[in-house]
C-alpha cells in the first residue's frame, strides 16, 4: 500500500491542477444535487422493540385520532397573587387563549381547564392539555406559531402562561462555538507550523471534504428517507478527521523537505507514509461510526453511516487533494526562517546536531521511568472514571432546561401547584380484543394499579375506550419526577402487577409514557452497549494487528481506550450528575446522563483515539522496523508525531469546548464529554501510558506468532516496501548518475 500511495502522491503533486478541477468539479456536483433534491419526508422519531414504542404504535393503529403517540403541549395558567384562576377576568384570559386555538387542523384535542376541573387545591393555577395528531417532529411550524400567539392572548389579559410538553421547541443557543474553535485551530496550526500556508492547508481541506460530505447526504436524503439531524454528526466528525488528516500529511512533507528531498518526492514519501497511517486510521473511525447500525435505533444508524461517508471523503481528500496543493505550496510551505534552514539542508550545511524537541525530552522522561509513570497515569483516570460507576442514565425532560425557558418554568409551576410526578404522567394502553368483557377486563387492570397507591402512584385516572372498544387508556401519575430512580422502579412495578388481571382476563396491558420511554430507551442502549464493543474494538484490534503487526500493541491501544472512555464519563458524571463545578460550565439543573452518552462516546472518541494511536505508534514502528532498538524508537516516534498529535488534539478540544457553551443540556453534555475524553485519551493515555508501556515491554511489544504472521495481509504501514522500491530504482539509475538525497532511507 504504501508504494502506491507513493505513486499517488507523486501523481497528484504533478497534476495537480487537473485533481484541483477534478474536486472542485465534485463539490460543484453534489452542490447542485443538494440543491435540487428534494427534502426528506418528515418522520417520527421511534425506538423499534421497546414495549413503551409498541404502545404508541397499537395506539396509532387503533386510535389514531386520540392524539396518542403525538406531540403535547401543556399550557399553564397562574393568576395574580391572590387571585383565584377561575376568577371571572381571569376565566376571560383563559377562554381568550383557548379560542385562539381552534382552527388548528393538526390538533386532536384541547381541554378546557374549567370543564375537566384541572385546578390546584390553591385555585391559583391551573392547565390545558393540546393534543396533537402528529409527533413533535412532524408538527408544522404554523401550529407552533398559533400556540405562541395563543400563549400571547393569556398574557395579555394579565396572566402568568407557559407552555410545557415537546410542541414548543426550547431554542437551543450554541453561541460561537463552532467560529471560536475553527478560530482555535486556526491559531493552533499557525504555531504548530510558524507559516501560515502550511496553517490553511489543513483547515482549506476540511472544510472541503465536509462540504462534499454535507452537500452529499442533502442530495440523497430525500432518496433514502434520512432525518434532518442525520447530518449533524457528519459535520463535527468530518472536521475533526479532516484537520487531522491533512495535519500529518503537511507535517511528514515538511519533515522529508527537511532531509533534502525534492518537493514531489517529498510530497510522495508523505503520502506513502503518513497517508497509510491515515487510510488505517480512517478505517477505524468508520467501523466505530457503521457499528451504531447495530443499535437498531434508525436515527443513530444514519447518523453513524452519514458520518463514515464522511471519514471516508476525509481520507480520499487527504490523499489526493493535499498533495496536489503541496505542489501549488513547495517550500512555501515554510516560514521564511525555515525557508532558510531548508536551503542550508540542500547545500550539505544542516546536517549537524539537531537539539532534541519536546516530544524527544518527554519520551525519555518516560523511559527512565516507566513504572512511575505508568502507574501515576492509570491511578489517576481509574480515580476520575470511578462515578461512572453510579451514572445514572435516562433522557433529560423540562427540568433540565434552562430557568429562562418557557418549558422549564412551566414545569416548574406544575411540579409545585400538582406534584413532582405530574410532569411525568404513565400511560396503560390496555389491549381487550381478545377478551371477553373489555369494560371488566380494563377495569381490573385499573383496580390492580391502585393497590400501589402510597407506593409510588399518586393517582389512578379513568379507563378512556378507543371507538372500536378494543382498546382501553388509563392514565397514572406517579409520586416522583421523571427522572427520579423511583420512577423507574414504579415502572417495572407496574409491569409486573398488571400481569395478574391481564392472565385473568385474556388481555395484554403496556406501559408507556415519557418515563416508560425513557426508561426503555435507555435499557435498549445499555443492552446493545456489550456487543458494540466486542464488535467495534474486536474488528478494530484485528486491523491493527495487521497494522502493527504486534499482539501486545492493539491490545494496549484497546485497553487504554476504555480507560480513557471510562474517565471521560466518570467526568461527566462528577458535573452533570453531582454537580461539581456545575457553575464552572453552566449547568443550572443535575439529572440523568443522557441514555445516548456512553455509547456515543465510545462511537465518536474511539475513532479519534485510535487516529492519535496509529499516528504515533506508526513512527515507533518505522523506526523499530528501519533498525533503531524500542527505547529509540519510542523516542524517534515521539520526535515526529508528539507536536502533531498535541496539535491535533488541542484543535478537537477546542472545537467539542464550543459546544460547553450551548443552553441545551444535551449539547451542553455532548460537548463536555467529547472534549474530556479526547483530553484524557490524548495526553494521558497516548502520551504517558502508550510509552511506559513500550519500554516496559520492549522488543516484545513487537512479538507476533509466526503462523499468524504468515496468513496477515502485509500493509506495510511503515514503508518498507516503499523504501525497497525506492532503493531498486535508484540502483537502475545508479549506472548514469551520481545518487542524490533520493537515496537517503525513509526515516
Amino acid at each position: 500500500m504504501a508504494t502506491f500511495l507513493y505513486r499517488l502522491g507523486r501523481l497528484t503533486f504533478r497534476r495537480r491542477r487537473f485533481a484541483l478541477l477534478i474536486w472542485v468539479a465534485i463539490l460543484v456536483a453534489v452542490g447542485v444535487g443538494a440543491a435540487s433534491a428534494s427534502k426528506p419526508a418528515a418522520k417520527p422519531f421511534s425506538i423499534p422493540g421497546i414495549e413503551a414504542q409498541k404502545a404508541l404504535d397499537l395506539l396509532e393503529e387503533r386510535s389514531p385520532d386520540s392524539g396518542g403517540g403525538g406531540a403535547t403541549a401543556r399550557i399553564v395558567f397562574r393568576a395574580p397573587d391572590g387571585q383565584r384562576i377561575d376568577a371571572p377576568q381571569n376565566r376571560a384570559g383563559v377562554e381568550k387563549t383557548m379560542g385562539a386555538l381552534r382552527g388548528t387542523q393538526e390538533i386532536a384535542d384541547a381541554s378546557d381547564p374549567f370543564s375537566a376541573a384541572t385546578l390546584s387545591a390553591d385555585g391559583r393555577t391551573a392547565y390545558a392539555t393540546v393534543d396533537y395528531l402528529v409527533g413533535a417532529d412532524l408538527l408544522k411550524d404554523s401550529s407552533r406559531d398559533i400556540l405562541k400567539g395563543a400563549v400571547k392572548q393569556g398574557q395579555g389579559a394579565g396572566l402568568t402562561v407557559e407552555v410545557g410538553g415537546d410542541a414548543l421547541v426550547a431554542e437551543s443557543s450554541v453561541g460561537n462555538g463552532e467560529i471560536i474553535g475553527v478560530g482555535v485551530a486556526a491559531v493552533v496550526l499557525a504555531i504548530t507550523f510558524g507559516a501560515m500556508i502550511a496553517a490553511g492547508l489543513p483547515l482549506l481541506t476540511a472544510i472541503l471534504g465536509v462540504g462534499i460530505g454535507i452537500a452529499g447526504i442533502t442530495a440523497v436524503a430525500g432518496i433514502f428517507d434520512l432525518s434532518e439531524s442525520t447530518s449533524t454528526l457528519a459535520m463535527m466528525i468530518g472536521l475533526a478527521v479532516g484537520i487531522d488528516y491533512a495535519l500529518f500529511i503537511v507535517s511528514r512533507f515538511r519533515t522529508e523537505l527537511r532531509l533534502g528531498r525534492e518537493p514531489e518526492e517529498a510530497a510522495g514519501r508523505a503520502v506513502g507514509t503518513a497517508g497509510s497511517a491515515v487510510v488505517f486510521a480512517g478505517l477505524t473511525v468508520v467501523i466505530a461510526l457503521s457499528g451504531l447500525a447495530v443499535v437498531n435505533i434508525p436515527v443513530l444508524t444514519e447518523m453513524g453511516l452519514a458520518a463514515a461517508f464522511t471519514v471516508v471523503i476525509a481520507v480520499l481528500v487527504a490523499l489526493t487533494f493535499v498533495p496536489a496543493l503541496l505542489g501549488f505550496a513547495g517550500k512555501r510551505i515554510f516560514g521564511r526562517k525555515d525557508r532558510k534552514r531548508a536551503a542550508k539542508h540542500e547545500a550539505g550545511l544542516g546536517h549537524g546536531h539537531e537539539k532534541p524537541n519536546m516530544g524527544s525530552r518527554w519520551a525519555r522522561f518516560v523511559l527512565r521511568h516507566p513504572v512511575a509513570v505508568l502507574l501515576f497515569s492509570v491511578v489517576g483516570l481509574g480515580a476520575v472514571a470511578l462515578p461512572a460507576a453510579s451514572m445514572n442514565l435516562g433522557l433529560p425532560d423540562d427540568s433540565a432546561q434552562p430557568t429562562s425557558t418557557t418549558q422549564r418554568q412551566a414545569y416548574d409551576m406544575l411540579a409545585e401547584s400538582f406534584g413532582p410526578g405530574f410532569n411525568g404522567p404513565l400511560m396503560l394502553v390496555v389491549d381487550t380484543a381478545k377478551s371477553k368483557d373489555s369494560p371488566t377486563a380494563a377495569e381490573a387492570v385499573r383496580r390492580q394499579v391502585e393497590t400501589l397507591k402510597g407506593k409510588g402512584v399518586a393517582s389512578v385516572g379513568a379507563v378512556a375506550f378507543n371507538d372500536a372498544g378494543n382498546l382501553a387508556t388509563i392514565q397514572v401519575t406517579p409520586t416522583t419526577k421523571p427522572s427520579d430512580p423511583k420512577t423507574e422502579t414504579l415502572v417495572h412495578d407496574i409491569r409486573s402487577t398488571v400481569k395478574t388481571a391481564d392472565s385473568a382476563n385474556g388481555s395484554r396491558t403496556l406501559v408507556s409514557g415519557t418515563p416508560a420511554l425513557n426508561i426503555d430507551f435507555s435499557q435498549k442502549l445499555n443492552d446493545a452497549l456489550l456487543p458494540y464493543l466486542i464488535l467495534v474494538v474486536g474488528l478494530a484490534f484485528l486491523l491493527l494487528i495487521a497494522v502493527f503487526r504486534s499482539i501486545l500493541v492493539p491490545l494496549k491501544a484497546a485497553l487504554g481506550f476504555l480507560l480513557s472512555v471510562a474517565a471521560a464519563l466518570g467526568s461527566v458524571v462528577m458535573v452533570f450528575q453531582y454537580g461539581w463545578l456545575n457553575e464552572l460550565f453552566g449547568v443550572e439543573q443535575t439529572g440523568p446522563i443522557m441514555s445516548m452518552m456512553p455509547i456515543f462516546l465510545i462511537g465518536v472518541v474511539f475513532g479519534l483515539a485510535m487516529d492519535y494511536e496509529v499516528f504515533l505508534v506508526t513512527g515507533m514502528r518505522e523506526a523499530f522496523v528501519h533498525g533503531e532498538s524500542p527505547r529509540e524508537a519510542v523516542v524517534s516516534g515521539f520526535k515526529h508525531g508528539a507536536r502533531v498529535v498535541t496539535a491535533a488534539a488541542i484543535i478537537m478540544i477546542a472545537v467539542f469546548s464550543g459546544f460547553i457553551g450551548a443552553t441545551d443540556s444535551m449539547i451542553k453534555m455532548i460537548g463536555f464529554g467529547l472534549a474530556a475524553a479526547v483530553f484524557l485519551d490524548a495526553f494521558v493515555v497516548r502520551m504517558a501510558v502508550v510509552p511506559a508501556v513500550l519500554a516496559l515491554l520492549g522488543k516484545s511489544a513487537w512479538w507476533l506468532p509466526k503462523w499468524l504472521d504468515r496468513i496477515l495481509p502485509n500493509v506495510d504501514v511503515e514503508g518498507e516496501s516503499l523504501r525497497k522500491h525506492i532503493d531498486a530504482r535508484a540502483a537502475e539509475k545508479a549506472g548514469e548518475e551520481v545518487p542524490g538525497p533520493d537515496l537517503v532511507k525513509v526515516p
